[in-house]
This record gives C-alpha cells, structure tokens and sequence, in this order.
C-alpha cells in the first residue's frame, strides 16, 4: 500500500471516529435533558441568554444537530451558532442565528470560512412521549432547513473570534 493511501485511510478513520464520538455526545446530551426534564421555557430561557451575549460580545456557541441523509439516517453534526434574536410569543419560540459547520461525515472537520455561514430558523418545541406516559420533553428543530433537527447548544462551550466568518452570501 502506498504511503499516500494509507495516510488517505487514516483521515478517513479518523473521521468515521469523530462521528462516532459526536454522534454518542450528542445522544448523551439529549438523555441528560430529558431526565432533567427542561422545559422549553428554561431552553427559551438559555437561548435568550446566549443572544445577549452574542450581541454584546459577539459569542459563538458550539451546537450539535442531527442531519437527515438521503437515506433516511440521521448523522450528528457539529457548528457553531451565533445567535441573532429569540422571538417567542407564548408557548412558541423561534430563535434567528447565523450557523458555521465544522463537521459533517461528508466534509469531516471545516475550518472557519472555508464554508460559508448559513442563515438557520430554530423552533424551540415540546414533544410528547407517548411511549414514556405522556411525558414531554424539549427540542429545538431547524424551521429553516427541514434535515437538520434536534440541536442542542451548549451554554459552556463559547468562542469569540467567529465574527469575521459570520458574513457569508446565505446568512
């Protein structure tokens, strides 16, 4: 085997082993919100909080999301969400933010700018369990793009330097 292929192997593996490893965090997270039991007034709560400081410091915070592909499996993504606004009216939120990709199974890792931001709608949502007795649980879908679903934002995991890639031609 050739050098540059076993290299090119090795990025590959290392690849398939980051979505694996984001794809457990992602499903770890949601299992600690649902036996939290947050409500979507607290995730309204937590994404206000997240668009003050983004207006006032400019920070970014790292989300996680699930992707439908084409044949039907969700894979878990990675980015980072500048949040613009929370418009909320009652029960119904909807939050405005600019999204940077950093990983995808197809891309792998991207690193800021060589992706331009998206524009995202999200919809802060409760679902009900039926299996669960009628439990209910949050959960924050795209309304923008209809495959990317479930995100979840993390408060403690925030960057301040993504603005000069926040412009792109799809924010």
């Amino acid at each position: 085997m050739a050098p540059s292929d076993l290299m090119a192997d090795y990025r590959r593996w290392l690849t398939f082993q980051r979505q694996e490893q984001l794809s457990r965090e992602h499903a770890g997270i949601v299992q600690r919100l649902d036996d939290a039991r947050a409500s979507s007034r607290q995730v309204m709560q937590a994404y206000r909080s997240m668009a003050e400081k983004s207006a006032a410091e400019g920070a970014c915070y790292r989300t996680l999301f699930l992707r439908t592909r084409d044949n039907n499996e969700a894979l878990a993504c990675e980015g980072w969400l500048f949040i613009r606004r929370l418009l909320s009216e009652g029960q119904q939120a909807r939050v405005r933010a600019t999204l940077l990709e950093t990983f995808t199974l197809e891309d792998g890792i991207v690193a800021p700018g060589d992706k331009p931001a998206r524009a995202v709608t999200l919809e802060i949502l409760d679902r009900v369990h039926m299996e669960k007795g009628m439990r209910t649980s949050v959960q924050v879908d795209c309304a923008s793009h209809a495959d990317d679903y479930h995100f979840v934002t993390l408060l403690d995991a925030v960057r301040g330097d993504l603005r000069p890639y926040l412009n792109g031609p799809d924010r």
